[in-house]
């Protein structure tokens, strides 16, 4: 950090520079940093840099996110549920969420459809839709909760992704389940290892006991109760068990990577 000591700008307001990098930030990310009452003195001990232009703002934006992402993990308690509801809570209709308009989400042959699995595993079969709803599933109610500031309560029902990752032999030892999606522009999505392993953690192909819907990610979507709901990916075509951390779309956008809910 000490090449970022020798950037100062004459004449540069660092006060006004750090109100500018916060406008840049995710909404949710800016209310955390806000209301976490974060100074400039306190951001540069955390980050060893001096903000004093926008190439250190950004790279003070990364350190913090950064450290935001260390610090979730750690407090991460793997035996913690969320909450679950009675049906009747079920949120009706259950809102489409996503980048583009519902016309434009993917449409998946379920017939021809494979889900391809990747790395560090000891089974790297694809697997077919039929195959994969011949595995044990189980239903849980619990809460879709957006970073954009609303959430809803929807029925999702599938096979514990921990169970899955046992059956075909997946390194638990690794960090990362790395998913890969059909949605336009390449979505991908990763996911720490302690939380894929998590009981509530779920490869959904059912949304209210009925087959998952296109509007909510058919033929498969990853379900993490535990987490804020874009690390819940839909259409998912491939998942890969790895050390290797490889970005996600959102994430690769200033999002945190742990997201915890």
């Amino acid at each position: 950090m000490g090449r970022m000591r020798n950037l100062l700008i004459p004449g540069v307001d660092k006060t006004l520079l750090v109100r500018d990098a916060v406008k840049s930030m995710p909404d949710l990310t800016r209310r955390r940093f806000i209301t976490g009452g974060a100074s400039l003195g306190a951001l540069t001990l955390l980050t060893g840099c001096d903000v004093t232009d926008s190439f250190s703002a950004e790279e003070m934006l990364k350190q913090v996110s950064k450290f935001n992402d260390g610090v979730q993990a750690l407090i991460f308690n793997p035996h913690a549920m969320a909450p679950t509801y009675p049906e009747s809570a079920i949120t009706k209709p259950f809102p489409f969420n996503g980048y583009y308009d519902i016309d434009d989400a993917p449409e998946i042959d379920g017939k021809s459809w494979k889900l391809e699995v990747r790395g560090l595993v000891d089974n790297k079969k694809s697997w077919t839709l039929d195959e994969l709803y011949q595995l044990p599933q189980v239903k849980q109610v619990t809460r879709h909760i957006c970073v954009e500031g609303w959430s809803a309560i929807g029925s999702w029902t599938g096979v514990p992704l921990r169970d899955f990752l046992k059956l075909i032999g997946a390194d638990t030892r690794a960090k990362y389940v790395w998913f890969q999606c059909a949605d336009r522009d390449g979505y991908n999505s990763p996911l720490d290892m302690p939380s894929a392993l998590h009981a509530q953690t779920q490869m959904s192909f059912k949304f209210g006991d009925e087959i998952l819907p296109r509007a909510y990610g058919f033929p498969m979507r990853i379900r993490v109760p535990t987490k804020l709901g874009f690390k819940s990916p839909k259409y998912v075509i491939s998942m890969e068990v790895t050390n290797d951390y490889k970005g996600g779309f959102w994430e690769d956008q200033g999002y945190n990577s742990f997201s915890g809910s």
